[in-house]
């Protein structure tokens, strides 16, 4: 149930979906298109200077909540999840003349633009439950184009 970034990046990177419930990153699949239909240029280079900021500073550590109430541990069960993708590219340190990625799913290969992937989410749960049939996570744009069929059983990131 894990998921590489490896290729022309400094660091490899192995993602571990099933731990992601617990981090204070995940969104709730219905609000994560939601939010991307009312971001407006001046919100996306505010996200790209944070982001740049995070790459700067390698003390940041991934904010995980610490404990959860009853309640909280509820409505976990009650969402699906996805996670924005582009902190784990920033700590992967994507190599300067890298241009692509090759999306590995379980019915063959996808390439897409480095660009396609920075403005992805990943979906790694459905009603607070790990994907395991198609999983572990599939990938979605976030201006919600491949909503209706995203990339399934992605199981390896290849940057070119």
């Amino acid at each position: 149930m894990i998921v590489p970034i490896i290729g022309n990046v400094a660091y490899s990177i192995t993602m571990d979906p099933t731990v992601w419930i617990f981090d204070d990153r995940k969104i709730i699949l219905e609000e994560a298109f939601n939010e991307s239909d009312k971001l407006e240029e001046s919100d996306t280079l505010q996200e790209a200077a944070e982001r740049w900021d995070r790459a700067i500073s390698r003390q940041e550590k991934p904010p995980v909540n610490k404990s959860l109430s009853r309640h909280e541990r509820e409505d976990i069960l009650k969402y699906s999840y996805v996670m924005p993708i582009d902190d784990f590219l920033n700590h992967a340190e994507i190599n300067s003349d890298a241009t692509h990625a090759t999306i590995a799913t379980d019915s063959g290969e996808v390439r897409i633009t480095l660009q396609e992937l920075y403005e992805s989410y990943l979906l790694f749960a459905i009603d607070g439950k790990p994907l395991t049939d198609d999983g572990p996570v599939h990938l979605m744009y976030k201006d919600g184009s491949n909503r209706d069929t995203p990339l399934k059983g992605v199981n390896k990131i290849v940057i070119n």
